[in-house]
């Protein structure tokens, strides 16, 4: 024990990127636990397409969805999702939804207005629209 307190003392830099990374592991590792939504990768998002009805809310903008975006997803931005309250997004309050964003960063906001609108089965596609083109799957355009 005593040569983590030296080596504490004599490096106080690493000492702090340490204390850093070892909270920031525990942090997401907590978030994930407790959060509102699943992450699910493009083979899950497909079969929950395919078997539960599922509906895919792509939240890029308007030139980004044009360019490409998975066949039937439904382009609604950040903002046009009000909290889960625009007209489109209804009928997905008791079907599985599924949020994707062009890395998978920004659809975790959407994802908890979703879940504060009392949506029951909200997923995002972990990697977004990157993972989707990384794994070959077929994108529509226009």
């Amino acid at each position: 024990m005593q040569e983590y307190i030296e080596f504490f003392a004599n490096h106080p830099f690493l000492s702090a990127i340490w204390f850093v990374l070892f909270f920031a592991v525990v942090y997401t590792v907590f978030q994930s636990k407790f959060s509102n939504f699943n992450k699910v990768n493009p083979q899950q998002l497909t079969l929950l397409v395919n078997k539960e009805d599922a509906g895919i809310v792509d939240i890029r903008g308007q030139a980004d969805f044009n360019k490409g975006h998975i066949a039937g997803a439904l382009n609604l931005t950040a903002d046009q999702v009000e909290g889960g309250k625009n007209a489109k997004l209804e009928k997905y309050k008791k079907r599985p939804i599924i949020i994707v964003c062009a890395a998978g960063m920004n659809a975790s906001k959407v994802a908890n207005q979703l879940a504060q609108a009392e949506f029951e089965n909200i997923n995002i596609l972990d990697g977004g629209m990157n993972a989707w083109v990384n794994a070959n799957l077929p994108v529509a355009k226009g």
